[in-house]
């Protein structure tokens, strides 16, 4: 009998709910999205009313066939995509692609997988929602128009890499990390004197503790500090005045998508990408719900359930029912706030997506209790040798509230001194002094962004929807624009005075560790110098009022109020005509900036982009006599911030050391980082050593630990066998094959016996890893782990099919020819053999191809040879 099919974005999802459903419906996914715009012309016929051209990716043809089989065969097909706008999106590709009508199309959805949620989901189906299908396809034509007219823009103007994009929502979010920046390297730390005074009291217990009271809020400097310390010489405090209110906190609302990323990366340390995968995760196992929202409303099932769980917890008196209101007005991405399925489950089992369950476990049911009640004191202290009054401030617990269960977390801008409790005060009361400390404070640059209060403002910009945020971030951090990184901090004096109770002033120092920043946002000088070319050419799209403008009239095509198509018109072609002018009109640029002139030669020295990055010039490019010289900038050093001291000591390097067993012994840095030469051996040089300063000592220390290392371990056939410890783990190396050392070996203590087991098996392995191969024309087809595969250079390519359409056989594939082999290549790299002609004059044209000829014939040598060094037994064909 005929199944309903029912088809859903992940195979995790498709598991759970088809145990729900019984044995009535199959469950398939479609794995996310099943079509894509063309690339070929933006897939976007910009002359026919935007109207988009989709394909089915390559990696999706095979869903595409077995759903478009069981589509045939099932009694009606049923979509249930997620419920935000991409899920109505997939929806309606599925049904073009399976060529169902969206007119009638039973389509459900339900932000929890549960069985009640389900049940009621396929008693209520819909048909799908075009409004949200238009506002969908609305941001991803817009988004493709800017991503592929503006990033040939880069290319031509900028150009130091192919890889180099531009975004509606990724160029504005680099351009907030970029003026961040500046403000801080613009920043100038001022310094004042906080005054601080510590008596002694005794508590409701009788026991001696100690309090602080705070003077003038801001002292300007030492001199003011020091001149209110010796006018408290010798002082009476007395208190003067006391006041005590009632004062409550309230509980937080429900995660939202943006808030439990913040939260997240707060209290668990996780970046956006990680809370979402393990968010997802949750949803797809049903422990939550649907994790891609905005809203802050809890359903009435919800309620009911978080009121049980509350007062049989913890009692009636911590139960308080709230209803939350949106901050975001247009919030309509889904209906209710990430919560548990089941608030009676405090946890879950599996260790990965416990901490981040219990946290929104923790936030829900913390939204629906009471209010924590405090009692702040404050007290009013008067000095009696002069006319300024200190304060000292306490706060008391009355009632914990929802603080039983969860407190905010508070990032760094905004984080307070906490108030401790103040003994029992009365008004007259004579105090005991202890001592008065003036200490030196600075102020503070807003901090750097973090991933999650990146989101945080974007979200208060209205730029960008939850599901947005991570892929965001992902993109500027994968285009280099933006690097994720720890700062180390720098060494400051504080200056410190203190009246003690014997009336004497001691002065002292201090030394504080400031500036240290951890998983931070920097840009780079590449997302630098894109910001501001963008900027500087197209301030509409850089602006955040408009990004945010864009976003709202999103959310009118969801709601029917406009045309998606007439909305992409009003934008485009005056953006259009914006890339025209600014490729005809705007010079290329550098992002160089002038540092002064070299000392020695009088020529000037500039910091700018290079090709291959940030770098620094003495001398004019233009000048053939003498040519200018180039110095690459250190991971830690920027084209703003760069000195001109720090530039020239750019060229200090290569530097010679001196010699070391009759070889001259050097250091410098290279591609992959500092090293030392030595003759013609190169020795890594760790992290934090200074070239400029390394002593000759030190160079050999690391050579000899250098040696230590590659000193052989062992023999196998009488060639060395050495071992180390690269980028995939431990591997030991022999006659030029590296073998990595799985677990069930002790790395530090292999044996002999393991060593020729090693290399036994990598050397079989290598055996049977080639059919046939080709080395002259670096063509071979080799076993892989799905089958049979072509590798030509560097790419992995599939094996065609015979001309009658069949399947190539192993024992086809051993004696196939090479043209054969070369005609499949070309199939999927287009003219890959084509030789590279050149439009000059005949005779240079017959030079040219001569020299390459002459050279062709060694390197085929040498590749044969290399073949057979490695000991591969594959038939090696001419």
């Amino acid at each position: 009998m005929a199944k309903n099919l029912l088809i859903v974005e992940s195979p995790a999802k498709a598991k759970t709910i088809e145990k729900i459903l019984g044995s009535n419906f199959e469950v398939r996914s479609c794995y996310g999205h099943i079509r894509d715009l063309e690339k070929d012309d933006m897939g976007i016929d910009v002359n026919n009313s935007y109207s988009p051209r989709y394909m089915v990716p390559d990696d999706k043809a095979k869903v595409v066939k077995d759903l478009k089989q069981l589509a045939k065969s099932a009694k009606e097909v049923w979509l249930a995509s997620d419920e935000d706008r991409e899920g109505e999106s997939i929806s309606w590709h599925l049904a073009e692609v399976l060529g169902l009508d969206p007119k009638t199309t039973k389509r459900i959805v339900f932000h929890e997988i549960t069985a009640p949620a389900i049940r009621k989901a396929v008693d209520n189906p819909r048909i799908i929602n075009m409004n949200l299908v238009n506002a969908q396809q609305a941001r991803r034509v817009l988004d493709r128009l800017v991503g592929f007219e503006l990033s040939p823009v880069l290319w031509r103007k900028i150009g130091m890499q192919r890889s180099l994009s531009a975004g509606r929502v990724q160029s504005v979010s680099v351009r907030l990390i970029v003026e961040r920046e500046r403000e801080i390297n613009q920043f100038t730390a001022e310094s004042s004197y906080k005054i601080e005074a510590f008596f002694t009291a005794k508590d409701i217990h009788g026991k001696i503790v100690t309090f602080r009271a705070d003077g003038p809020l801001k002292v300007a400097d030492q001199g003011a500090a020091a001149k209110f310390l010796e006018s408290c010489k010798h002082a009476t405090y007395t208190v003067t005045d006391i006041q005590v209110r009632p004062t409550r906190r309230s509980p937080a609302a429900p995660f939202t998508t943006s808030t439990l990323q913040q939260e997240a990366s707060r209290k668990l340390g996780y970046g956006v990408t990680k809370t979402m995968l393990l968010a997802q995760k949750l949803y797809e196992s049903g422990k939550i719900t649907y994790m891609r929202t905005d809203s802050v409303n809890l359903s009435d099932t919800a309620m009911e359930e978080i009121s049980k769980e509350i007062k049989s917890s913890y009692g009636k008196q911590y139960y308080q029912p709230r209803k939350f209101k949106n901050k975001n007005e247009s919030a309509q991405e889904a209906h209710e706030a990430i919560r548990p399925t089941y608030m009676n489950n405090k946890s879950v089992d599996d260790e990965d997506l416990k901490r981040l369950y219990e946290l929104i476990w923790k936030r829900t049911i913390a939204s629906q209790m009471s209010d924590a009640d405090f009692e702040k004191t404050t007290a009013k202290i008067d000095i009696s040798t002069n006319k300024e009054q200190l304060t000292a401030t306490g706060e008391v617990m009355k009632f914990d509230g929802f603080l039983k269960v969860y407190l905010e977390g508070k990032d760094e801008e905004d984080e307070e001194d906490t108030e401790g409790m103040l003994p029992p005060l009365a008004m007259g009361n004579k105090l005991d002094f202890r001592e008065m400390i003036a200490s030196e404070k600075f102020t503070r640059p807003a901090a750097r962004y973090t991933e999650a209060s990146l989101v945080k403002k974007l979200e208060e910009l209205g730029i960008g929807r939850p599901s947005t945020y991570a892929p965001t971030i992902s993109t500027i951090v994968k285009r280099n624009y933006v690097e994720k990184r720890d700062k180390e901090g720098v060494k400051r004096n504080i200056g410190l005075l203190k009246l003690t109770k014997n009336n004497q002033i001691e002065k002292s120092t201090t030394v504080e560790n400031t500036g240290a920043e951890k998983s931070k946002l920097f840009p780079t000088d590449l997302g630098i110098v894109v910001t501001d070319f963008l900027k500087q050419h197209f301030d509409k799209v850089m602006d955040y009022g408009f990004t945010a403008f864009i976003e709202q009239e999103f959310d009118e095509i969801a709601e029917g109020k406009i045309k998606w198509n007439k909305m992409i018109d009003d934008f485009y072609k005056p953006f259009h005509l914006g890339i025209e002018h600014t490729l005809e009109n705007a010079e290329r640029a550098k992002g160089e900036r002038e540092l002064g002139n070299d000392p020695a030669s009088g020529k000037k020295v500039i910091a700018r982009m290079g090709r291959y990055g940030p770098m620094v010039q003495i001398g004019e490019t233009g000048n053939e006599e003498e040519k200018a010289r180039f110095a690459k900038l250190k991971n830690n050093q920027s084209i703003e911030t760069i000195t001109l001291d720090e530039a020239l000591q750019l060229f200090d390097l290569p530097r010679t050391i001196g010699e070391y067993e009759g070889l001259e012994l050097s250091v410098n840095v290279g591609r992959f980082g500092p090293y030392i030469k030595l003759g013609e051996q190169f020795i890594s040089i760790p992290r934090g050593e200074d070239l400029h300063t390394l002593e000759m000592d030190r160079a050999i220390q690391l050579i000899q630990e250098k040696q230590q290392a590659d000193a052989p371990i062992g023999f196998y056939e009488e060639l060395p066998v050495t071992k180390g410890k690269g980028r995939f783990g431990p591997f030991i190396k022999w006659n030029d094959m590296y073998i990595n050392i799985p677990r069930a070996y002790n790395f530090e203590a292999l044996s002999q016996k393991d060593i020729n087991e090693l290399i036994e098996k990598k050397v079989e392995k290598e055996a049977n890893r080639f059919i046939q191969q080709w080395p002259a024309e670096k063509i071979s087809i080799e076993n892989g782990r799905w089958g049979a595969y072509i590798r030509f250079q560097k790419k992995m390519l599939k094996i065609g099919r015979k001309a009658d359409g069949s399947k190539y056989e192993a024992a086809d594939l051993a004696v196939i020819e090479l043209d054969t082999v070369k005609k499949m290549i070309e199939e999927q790299v287009p003219n890959a053999f084509a030789k590279k002609t050149t439009t000059k004059k005949a005779t240079t044209a017959t030079k040219a191809v001569t020299k390459k000829a002459a050279i062709k014939k060694p390197a085929t040598k040498v590749a044969a040879k290399k073949a057979v060094k490695k000991a591969v037994k594959a038939p090696v064909r001419k």
